[in-house]
């Protein structure tokens, strides 16, 4: 997998960002709800120039005919953490199990590849320290894998006073988070009440907005989430136990791997316990928040380890358990997520301006969600990474 890896950084790192490429498409969906077919995508320098008609193909430019699939843009995942694996005993990577900080970031790296290879050329990654040299390297040095915005380490101490906490967004800030997160309430599998209160989030989230950062918060409990949006903090998750009138307060206002987890940290049995409990209710909050007006569901996974490059399964759970409409799920983790992220301007569709991010799949998403499972083409910034069985002219 190392090898693979240099070998890919490499190709793609030699690649000239001035070439013109012609993507050759049949059926197009734009991550803003249209869809165009038999189209030709024209990239130049890493950004899509212009999409029209199949039509000649300009003067030096390659065609990439990607025959009947169907063309998307590179999907976002909202919510990760690629710096969680499963260490060499086959077991969830904790800090005493002896692994050394370049065995860890050889195992993110190869959770990046995952990654990109099942079609999500964003992330967000709340979050870690160690995510800044894998964004990093992955945005200077030519390493394969998604775009990551990070938000460093969360904030979780629930006793530091609110001036405390806002010293501490600076400091995050200063080491170059692109967002904060922070934990309103304790983990699923400690029941999810509110640990933050409202004045600690009203501190946290009224520093970051000052400084100009976005704000993510984890909270489960009705009153967790019910906090943190009177705070006026930017995007909340989970909310496993939200109800209806908080959910409509936030609109109007703007396991599989259970034996590698148990027994570390709070993953015992009666965690689990609590979160198989739980898991009918994450379907039924999703149809509830998708019924509720003016309400922007976004799309991230909370992926960790074993779920890197699995990323599109929450996707095909909300279509097919939660009733979501597979054109609404697909603008969820497009467009949707790019201007929750704030890159509206550079990623999150295909059109004309916007960087060349776009993934190709095998069959109709529309008709069959699970068809997203089956990335065969990804371009990330007009630099082709995966590329199965194309037909080249």
């Amino acid at each position: 997998m190392l090898l693979t890896l240099l070998a890919l950084a490499a190709t793609v790192a030699a690649q000239d960002t001035a070439s013109r490429t012609v993507l050759r498409a049949g059926t197009v969906l734009d991550g803003r709800g249209g869809a165009q077919h038999n189209v030709d995508i024209l990239v130049v320098g890493g950004r899509i120039a212009r999409i029209a008609p199949r039509g000649a193909v300009p003067a030096g430019a390659r065609l990439i005919d990607l025959g009947d699939r169907t063309v998307l843009p590179g999907l976002i995942d909202a919510h990760t953490h690629p710096v969680w694996y499963f260490n060499r005993q086959n077991r969830l990577h904790t800090a005493s199990d002896g692994d050394t900080p370049a065995q860890s970031m050889l195992a993110a790296t190869a959770n990046a590849y995952a990654t990109l290879m099942g079609g999500f050329t964003t992330i967000q990654s709340v979050g870690s320290r160690s995510d800044a040299d894998l964004r990093d390297w992955i945005a200077t040095q030519g390493l394969p894998g998604p775009r990551i915005l990070t938000s460093l380490d969360p904030l979780t101490d629930r006793t530091l006073s609110p001036d405390s906490l806002r010293a501490l967004v600076r400091q995050r800030k200063a080491q170059g988070a692109d967002l904060i997160k922070l934990f309103a309430s304790a983990s699923i599998r400690e029941g999810g009440q509110q640990s933050m209160s409202d004045s600690q989030l009203v501190a946290v989230c009224g520093e970051a907005h000052a400084l100009g950062l976005r704000t993510l918060v984890h909270a489960h409990s009705a009153a967790a989430v019910r906090g943190a949006t009177l705070a006026g903090c930017t995007q909340v998750e989970h909310g496993i136990f939200v109800t209806q009138d908080v959910l409509s307060l936030m609109a109007q206002r703007y396991l599989d791997n259970r034996t590698r987890y148990q027994g570390i940290g709070n993953y015992t049995d009666s965690g689990f316990a609590v979160m198989e409990r739980v898991l009918p209710l994450a379907a039924a909050d999703i149809r509830m928040a998708l019924a509720t007006a003016g309400l922007k569901v976004l799309y991230g996974t909370d992926a960790v380890a074993g779920a890197d490059g699995h990323n599109a399964e929450d996707l095909i759970c909300r279509v097919e358990r939660a009733g979501e409409a597979p054109m609404h799920a697909i603008v969820a983790a497009t467009s949707l997520n790019a201007e929750a992220l704030g890159l509206s301007d550079r990623i999150g569709a295909i059109a004309t301006g916007l960087e060349a991010d776009i993934i190709a799949v095998d069959g109709d998403p529309l008709r069959d969600i699970a068809a997203l499972r089956r990335v065969s083409f990804v371009m990330k910034g007009g630099r082709v990474v995966r590329d199965d069985g194309t037909v080249r002219k």
